[in-house]
């Protein structure tokens, strides 16, 4: 039986969440799919489910987390937690209401709590503040595919959603269990199913897993399901895992990134070892490009990690996503980079550092991983997993918007230590 079956929006958000529970002392492998719960060790207490729902047709992504949910349930999971983006990253239509309505159905939750919280992040009086700013004052207002241009938490979730969306403040959380429970009766019996909570610190959040610990179904980023596992572990703590199995062969980088960290990031490496830069554009009146991209990496992994990225100045992006459409570019871009991580795991290449969620989704899946151990959670920001089997490899992904401008070297260092 797992305590906590979590189902990610994305791969590396699900991986974060995965590591900072080992982190906890709480086994929490990751896997791609819900067929691969079956295949799970019996020490697992948590597992990550890592989806790809952020930007799917609201059906879609309906139909897709039904299907993981009733996999988890299937497996006698205690509860389900629906993890997304902790700046609430969705588009106008969905997908955070939709998802957790078909949850709240499938597990017959009578309301449902959402808490985007992580670090920097607070939620007052229902808005979003990355730091001192509101969310729509950041530079999250450009995002090509989800621009948050309100910062109103309760009026964004009732646009995806069709049940009544409300707000626990502040100034109820802070009173205690007794009035947080005597409000959401109040609110229930005027409708209302979908709690937005106010969390400014962290007795806020510890007071929101109080009340979520024996509800069905909770949701929100990646510090509410620390705080719901501190509520279970207590003497039952495994011992966090700084280092994964070994994985012997050659290393390299994959970068499908093009956030300002990742380009940073990608250039720094590439002061020091061999990087080819993709031209999308040429790359879409190529066929062969792959083949290129392999050949010319074929003599250098012997002497080195060597880097591929699609990221490169932002007139090339702009150029691309104008010639080919932002979702052309990117699906291109991922096919591309998917491609050529599995010739190169052919050419005997075990480890890979992988920028950007949807790209890292794409490289396991071409890559024929389903399931994977998790690291605990340090400077590499939880993307450290590994594959056993009698061909193992690591690899570590990375969300765009983290990490130092040394992050791939780091990366490289650790993995090479496990060996």
């Amino acid at each position: 039986m797992l305590e906590l079956g979590v189902i990610a929006d994305d791969l590396t958000g699900g991986m974060m969440v995965a590591s900072l529970l080992e982190r906890e002392g709480v086994r929490c492998p990751l896997v791609t799919s819900g067929d691969a719960l079956n295949t799970l060790d019996d020490d697992a207490q948590a597992v990550v489910v890592g989806r790809k729902l952020l930007i799917q047709p609201p059906d879609d992504a309906r139909a897709d987390a039904k299907r993981t949910a009733e996999a988890l349930l299937a497996k006698g999971t205690k509860q389900i937690y629906y993890k997304y983006s902790a700046l609430f990253s969705s588009t106008a239509c969905g997908n955070i209401g939709p998802v957790a309505e078909t949850l709240m159905d499938l597990t017959q939750a009578d309301h449902v709590f959402f808490c985007p919280i992580w670090k920097n992040t607070t939620i007052y009086q229902g808005r979003l503040f990355l730091g001192s700013i509101m969310l729509h004052e950041s530079p999250r207002r450009n995002d090509p595919v989800t621009p948050m241009t309100n910062s109103n938490l309760v009026e964004v979730l009732q646009k995806q959603s069709q049940v009544k969306v409300g707000l626990l403040p502040y100034q109820i959380v802070a009173s205690g269990t007794d009035a947080c429970e005597n409000y959401i009766s109040e609110q229930k019996a005027l409708g209302v199913k979908f709690f937005i909570v106010d969390v400014i610190d962290e007795s806020n959040l510890e007071q929101l897993a109080t009340l979520s610990r024996d509800l069905p179904l909770s949701t929100g980023a990646d510090l509410l399901p620390v705080m719901l596992a501190r509520n279970w572990q207590r003497d039952k703590k495994s011992q966090p895992k700084t280092l994964l199995p070994p994985a012997p062969g050659y290393e390299a980088v994959i970068s499908g990134s093009c956030t300002g960290k990742s380009v940073r990031q990608l250039a720094h490496f590439e002061q020091t070892h061999p990087v080819f830069r993709i031209d999308l554009l040429e790359a879409a009146q190529d066929a062969n490009m792959v083949d290129r991209i392999v050949e010319w990496a074929k003599d250098r992994l012997e002497k080195g990690p060597v880097g591929v990225g699609t990221s490169t100045d932002p007139e090339g992006v702009k150029r691309a996503q104008a010639e080919l459409g932002r979702e052309g570019a990117a699906t291109l871009a991922d096919k591309l980079l998917s491609s050529v991580a599995r010739h190169f795991y052919q050419h005997g290449v075990r480890k890979f550092v992988v920028m950007g969620g949807e790209t890292s989704g794409a490289v396991m899946a071409s890559l024929g991983i389903e399931q994977v151990s998790v690291a605990t959670f340090d400077v590499l920001n939880g993307g450290y997993c590994h594959s056993a089997g009698r061909d193992p490899l690591s690899l570590v992904l990375k969300a765009g918007g983290v990490g130092e401008d040394n992050f791939i070297h780091t990366a490289l260092e650790q993995m090479r230590e496990a060996d």
